[in-house]
């Protein structure tokens, strides 16, 4: 016996984790994409989520929403709920482009049953479900808003494990059928109206994003004045009211949802005439950080911030936004690699989960090897940009014999500053004059 019937509208990384876990909680669902190749990989590959009977039984994978609706029909009878899990990138001037949305809207408003609810699910403007409303021009079907907290690198956990579900919708008996689809989550529900909803996705993000920020600028003002990031974060970190995460400094803050999510509230606080100047700041602050990583570089290989680059070849150490992901959407070593080739460096870089030719990477910036002690070979230093665990473990006497100058800015503050330093590196971190056991 099934929960609700469901249809899944795109099989990204979202709408898969979804699907998944929505049919893992007991509901009969159908996703669907528009990538025929994807689908077909799906139907013959491992779904992610250990339950005996899943795919078999509750998940299955069709090519286009209007299909899955008509499957769904036929096999279970019509959908009840029906997620919208499309990409809503980023567009010219930092506004969501809503054209998946938009499109999959009209495909489906025809064939939408009588009573279902549709549900916003994918990061979009505030105000974009009272347009979905407008668009569906369907007084008999619901729309509510019900954003994703999930993160790359752990989907399922954070799906199946939330500190709060939310659900808005100017429709309280949709909303209760909406958030009743979590109820053995056991997470707190917030039911709201659905601005409020699709605000709440934002104010996260750009909070979390602006708490980045203020820890790079307190790194950098430690190193200023002789103190100790690690100490201030662990010392302000206790205080519930601020609490551990997103409190470690890093080369800036990326990936597929902060620097979307950012811009895209700066653009709707601009539609309404007022200056969000905290969060503009934020962004500010973000975009000087690839720069002072690209002055620690010059310091630690030419002894000044002035020093030139030019012909000097770097080993970057991590090319994804986070460890953990593939994904190189956005991610800070990017930028920072832009412009340490712009400063005439020669880059060679590695990535656990980055193959020469990824899409993303600029073989003319930095050229991808396949094992770190090769991008380390004649290097002048290394540079650490994303949190790879492996980097830990790397036999750092082997490297300090391949490389030109032992030399290691770690902008993550990742390694062990003894255990490089004992291999015969200079180690330079993020925020500590002295080296800091982690």
């Amino acid at each position: 016996m099934f929960g609700r019937r469901v249809v899944v509208v795109g099989a990204g990384y979202v709408g898969l984790t979804t699907a998944a876990c929505l049919a893992s909680l007991g509901h009969r669902v159908v996703c669907a994409d528009v990538d025929a190749v994807k689908i077909e990989r799906l139907r013959h590959a491992e779904i992610g989520i250990r339950e005996e009977g899943l795919a078999a039984r509750r998940l299955s994978f069709v090519v286009g929403a209007g299909i899955a609706l008509k499957e769904l029909e036929a096999d279970d009878g019509p959908a009840e709920v029906v997620f919208l899990c499309v990409p809503t990138p980023m567009g010219v001037g930092g506004v969501a482009d809503l054209g998946a949305v938009e499109a999959v809207i009209e495909e489906i408003r025809d064939d939408l049953p009588a009573g279902a609810v549709v549900v916003n699910k994918s990061t979009v403007p505030v105000g974009t479900a009272a347009r979905t409303a407008e668009m569906l021009d369907r007084p008999d079907v619901a729309v509510v808003s019900n954003p994703e907290f999930i993160r790359e690198g752990s989907p399922v956990e954070d799906f199946l494990t939330p500190d709060r579900v939310v659900v808005g919708s100017a429709d309280q008996d949709a909303a209760a059928l909406v958030a009743a689809l979590f109820t053995r989550l056991g997470a707190p529900a917030v039911l709201t109206d659905a601005a409020s909803a699709e605000m709440i996705k934002y104010a996260a993000n750009c909070f979390l994003a602006m708490k980045l920020s203020y820890v790079n600028a307190l790194a950098e003002l430690c190193e200023r004045l002789d103190a100790d990031i690690h100490a201030v974060t662990e010392g302000i970190g206790y205080d519930r009211r601020i609490g551990q995460a997103f409190l470690d400094p890093g080369p800036g803050w990326g990936g597929s949802c902060l620097p979307k999510d950012t811009h895209a509230l700066l653009q709707v606080a601009d539609s309404v005439d007022f200056e969000f100047r905290l969060l503009r700041a934020s962004i500010d602050t973000n975009t000087r950080q690839f720069q002072r990583i690209v002055d620690k570089v010059r310091t630690a290989v030419t002894g000044t911030r002035s020093g030139s680059l030019a012909r000097r070849r770097l080993a970057l150490f991590g090319l994804a936004f986070k460890a953990g992901t593939d994904d190189v959407r956005d991610s800070p070593a990017l930028p920072v690699a832009a412009l340490l080739r712009q400063a005439g460096a020669e880059l060679a870089g590695h990535d656990p989960a980055v193959t020469p030719g990824t899409p993303g990477i600029d073989p003319a910036v930095v050229s991808v090897c396949a094992d770190p002690y090769e991008a380390a070979r004649g290097a002048d230093a290394g540079v650490v940009l994303t949190e790879w665990p492996e980097y830990r473990t790397l036999d750092w006497a082997r490297l300090a014999g391949l490389v030109g100058r032992p030399v290691v800015v770690d902008t993550r503050n990742l390694l062990d500053p003894a255990v490089v330093e004992l291999a015969g590196f200079a180690w330079s971190g993020l925020g500590a004059r002295q080296p800091a056991q982690r």
